[in-house]
């Protein structure tokens, strides 16, 4: 494979669940979290996600709450971006969070519209450039995809592609830890990641996974000036066998020898960034 050949081959379905017209483009509504409407509940939490961003529909406040700053500011929050704000009773507010404590407020938040992992290599094509996307294997804490998406908004990255099945999924939490990149930065799912990686490469995409047992170090890894998905496995576990055999070469992060592991959203930001770097000196 070479970038020649994805500059000149044309587009195959890369298996997903997201909706294949999906680019996360600025004239689409802003994308929420997870499959379905996630309700976050109590004061700290709703403010905090509201202050974040986070994508929201409806802001419920109890009918005989007593107000504090916390319900104030997200009253305030949420009229300012034009959140619903109404007004529900103890069993409503019990009912909508599944009986978690609430304190008297909660926030609905939108679904997220996921992107279709060809969306990525068409985001690249349209902005003239070689693909840089990031795939997440078996990671399932959504702090760690929100800190992904946030390295890959920081370098450049055309989004990043997870697994519908046994994998973190954009949620409240993700958002936050996107500090506002998931805004940005498409998040695409694939039905079977193993075969949407095979279909990039079919595309000429090259594979590169980051496993601590690879035989190249992240900078001397060649493939940085061609079309390129980094694969982060889970901390730990690290990559499974089959996504493993699909890639094209396995890549170590240098760390100290005590050191046992990174966490997914640390290594990918190590690796983007010097995908990044090696692509800006060759500019």
């Amino acid at each position: 494979m070479s970038a020649a050949s994805f500059r000149s081959s044309g587009s195959s379905p890369a298996g997903s669940t997201g909706s294949s017209g999906s680019t996360g483009s600025s004239g689409r509504a802003p994308r929420g979290a997870g499959d379905a409407a996630e309700i976050v509940a109590g004061r700290n939490s709703v403010v905090e996600a509201l202050r974040a961003g986070v994508p929201a529909a409806v802001l419920y406040v109890g009918t005989r709450v007593q107000h504090d700053d916390r319900i104030s500011e997200a009253i305030k929050l949420a009229a300012d971006r034009g959140i619903a704000v109404l007004e529900a009773g103890a069993a409503e507010l019990d009912r909508l969070t599944g009986g978690a404590l609430h304190q008297g407020l909660a926030l609905r938040v939108r679904p997220y519209d996921y992107a279709h992992p060809d969306d990525l290599l068409a985001r690249a094509a349209d902005a003239g450039q070689l693909p840089l996307i990031a795939a997440l294997d078996g990671v399932t804490d959504p702090r760690n995809l929100g800190a992904v998406v946030r390295s890959a908004a920081a370098f450049g990255a055309h989004g990043v592609v997870v697994p519908g099945r046994r994998g973190a999924g954009v949620t409240a939490g993700a958002w936050k830890a996107s500090a506002g990149a998931l805004a940005r930065v498409p998040v695409a799912r694939a039905v079977n990641l193993a075969r949407a990686l095979q279909a990039y490469r079919d595309e000429g995409v090259f594979l590169a996974g980051l496993d601590a047992a690879g035989d190249t170090g992240i900078r001397d890894l060649e493939l940085a000036t061609a079309p390129l998905a980094v694969v982060i496995g889970s901390e730990g576990r690290g990559l499974s066998r089959i996504v493993a055999q699909t890639c094209d070469v396995l890549v170590r992060i240098p760390i100290a020898a005590r050191t046992e592991s990174l966490n997914a959203g640390v290594a990918a930001g190590i690796a983007l960034y010097e995908v990044a770097a090696v692509r800006s000196r060759l500019a």
